[in-house]
């Protein structure tokens, strides 16, 4: 079977780079999430932010070596609908379909408002125009897939990193950070802030299209790509909200963080960090709007290529929706992202677990990685409990029935 075959399903084997692969990884979670971190960690303190991403980045990137075994054990590139389909059935898929959709489609809507804010704020055009302008590359780079998605990653994802090393640099040794802003530590807003955090970190349904890239050539290297891609993540959420919080303190910090940032450091240091926002929002938009295609042509058995009209109705059922709710106003920025990462977290962790149970009874072949001691079936439980009650706090804030200082 060559690299083009096409599957009953419609999804080929392409190849990628192990950098290109921790650059989809990275691209997926470094978006709107990093620009609400540190408003939404505003109450509880950094300390309390800290704790947020040590516990879901640690729990959802278990998860992701879990869906990472899973698709070294299945013959056919599957993306986690049909992984889902092969190893749970109907039910699963759909579950996993609707996590898939839940959370890209809320990542989309936050990208839109997002971008559309910060283009409008930079020249002087209207939201709704900057939007558009935002989608433009967003959906061509989408368009001609994985390939095209992974070396635009790695390419942007550099760029981004060197502009946040240097504003961070630039708030250290300028007007400094305050270390008394970063010891505040409110243990009650952890809730809140793990629901947020888990949204910026999850990019499970990224691994089956970078096992889709790696998986003919060097499938030994997808583990280590989805660590350093997390790992990378980690450090960057971090970083971030550090310099932010130490050095304008909450009350200072507005919900796209980089309009604040960067207006304290000066004019240069403010179209630097907006830049920042929109490549790191453009990247996501990738990884995620590929990965979101790439599941509906999986799910409903639609052709990946050779069929113009389904791939282009693909990218309209994941494009325009998301579109359309942000510039109608139908949801704000943080809500979006509170909302996708607690629905999508509940079943993006307890279907995994699922998969790899199964995958390891009746897969189609011996992986060329196993996950060891991070399959421990303590860590499968503490995932499945933490990931549900963030499940569970998104249903109460819908419900309005959470804590005032919660909402």
């Amino acid at each position: 079977m060559s690299e083009q075959t096409v599957t009953r399903r419609g999804l080929g084997y392409e190849s990628i780079t192990f950098w290109q692969g921790v650059a989809i990884i990275f691209g997926a979670n470094i978006g709107a999430g990093i620009l609400s971190l540190p408003y939404g960690a505003r109450e509880g303190g950094f300390l309390a932010l800290v704790i947020a991403l040590a516990v879901s980045g640690f729990l959802t990137t278990a998860s992701m070596l879990y869906v990472a075994e899973v698709a070294l054990r299945t013959d056919k590139p599957l993306q986690l609908s049909g992984l889902a389909q092969k190893y749970l059935g109907n039910l699963g898929s759909w579950l996993i379909f609707a996590g898939v959709v839940i959370n890209g489609l809320g990542a989309l809507i936050a990208y839109t408002g997002g971008s559309g804010s910060i283009i409008a704020d930079l020249f002087g055009i209207p939201e709704l125009v900057g939007s558009v302008l935002f989608y433009i590359p967003g959906v061509v780079v989408i368009w001609f897939g994985l390939k095209a998605t992974g070396r635009s990653e790695q390419a942007i994802t550099v760029a981004m990193v060197g502009i946040i090393l240097l504003l961070s640099g630039w708030t250290f040794v300028g007007p400094g950070i305050e270390a008394e802003r970063l010891f505040v530590f409110s243990p009650y807003y952890i809730v809140p802030i793990v629901n947020l955090a888990v949204f910026a970190f999850i990019a499970q349904y990224t691994v089956p299209e970078l096992a889709r890239g790696l998986a003919r050539h060097a499938p030994e290297k997808l583990p280590g790509a989805v660590v350093t891609g997390m790992c990378a993540t980690g450090f960057i959420l971090a970083l971030v909200p550090l310099a932010a919080l130490g050095m304008m303190g909450a009350d200072s910090i507005t919900e796209v963080v980089t309009l604040a940032w960067g207006a304290e450091l000066g004019t240069a240091a403010y179209w630097m960090a907006n830049i920042f926002a929109l490549l790191a929002m453009l990247t996501s938009f990738w990884a995620i709007g590929l990965t979101l295609m790439t599941n509906v042509l999986d799910r409903f058995a639609w052709p990946a290529s050779g069929s113009p009209r389904h791939r282009l109705a693909a990218l309209a059922l994941i494009a325009v929706p998301p579109f359309l709710i942000a510039t109608l106003g139908l949801a704000g920025f943080v809500s979006a992202l509170g909302y996708a990462g607690g629905f999508a977290g509940a079943i993006m962790s307890v279907v995994p677990v699922m998969m790899l149970h199964r995958a390891r009874q009746r897969g189609d072949k011996e992986p060329a990685w196993r996950a060891g001691w991070i399959s421990h079936p303590a860590i499968q439980v503490l995932l499945v409990v933490v990931f549900g009650l963030a499940f569970v706090y998104s249903l109460l804030t819908a419900l309005g029935l959470v804590p005032q200082a919660w909402a």
